[in-house]
């Protein structure tokens, strides 16, 4: 057999894994969630309200904002803090939107928003699991669940928008009192999880929906004037105050590497 032969008819080479495109769940992760939700709430209400952009031209500007960051998570070889957690700070801006477009601009009930999104979820999620066999929130390593899981994290922004408005317009609820509220449902779902033995996949979702609602309260008491029941700290330092804060923890992150699975090595791209 000649060495040419055998190098097209031989043992082909094992293929190289490639690297996970996701942190750890830590609790860095959930708190930097819950920034980002609130940022999402706080921003877009200054872009729609204070700079006079609306709900149609901050929709616009968000969304292509979104779509050149996903662009560039879609191209990092692994997990980049930086890189990910833009994303996912625009995804839940886009989201918020997304829901506000359709109350606000075409009146569309929360209660059917809240149903469609829901829907639109759960049918992410069986695409999702009929395609790759899995639904691990630990490892996005291919394309296409990377795809898949941008999907499921843009629906639950965009559900748990118009399921928190819709209990806080149906229950009138205060900012504090609400967020008290998700709260504590987040921790019951935490129980559940590691003392009865509720599923990773569920638990991990549910709380993902959960935390865009309670992040909003909160951005909502600290920017809100006080005579509608919040701090008056308004949007502008609200937003510059939590954004500040995800900086400081994604750059902890990013030199510590306390989120990266599997032992990878976070190295930067080479320039």
């Amino acid at each position: 057999m000649t060495y040419e032969t055998h190098q097209l008819h031989g043992p082909a080479a094992p293929a190289v894994p490639r690297r996970n495109k996701v942190p750890e769940i830590t609790a860095y992760f959930w708190v930097i969630k819950v920034l980002c939700t609130t940022v999402g709430e706080t921003a877009a209400d200054y872009l729609n309200a204070q700079l006079g952009l609306g709900l149609t031209g901050t929709s616009c500007v968000m969304t292509a904002l979104l779509a050149f960051a996903l662009v560039a998570q879609f191209r990092t070889a692994a997990y980049r803090p930086a890189v990910y957690w833009l994303v996912v700070v625009l995804v839940s801006v886009v989201g918020t939107l997304i829901s506000d477009n359709l109350t606000d601009n075409l009146g569309v009930p929360l209660e059917f928003t809240t149903a469609v999104f829901a829907v639109a979820l759960a049918a992410t999620f069986a695409l999702w699991s009929r395609a790759e066999g899995t639904l691990s929130i630990h490892r996005v390593d291919s394309v296409r669940r990377e795809g898949f899981f941008w999907a499921a994290v843009l629906f639950t922004f965009a559900l748990g928008t118009a399921a928190g408005d819709l209990v806080a317009e149906r229950m009138a609820l205060g900012y504090w009192v609400a967020a008290v509220l998700f709260g504590l449902v987040i921790a019951a779902i935490a129980v559940a999880h590691y003392a009865m033995g509720l599923g990773t996949v569920l638990s991990f979702w549910t709380v993902y929906v959960l935390t865009r609602p309670l992040g909003a309260s909160a951005g909502d008491y600290l920017s809100q004037p006080s005579d509608e029941g919040g701090l008056g700290l308004g949007t502008v330092v609200t937003s510059a105050l939590f954004l500040a804060v995800i900086l400081g923890l994604v750059v902890f992150l990013t030199v510590s590497r306390r989120d990266v699975t599997d032992g990878e090595e976070f190295s930067p791209p080479a320039a």
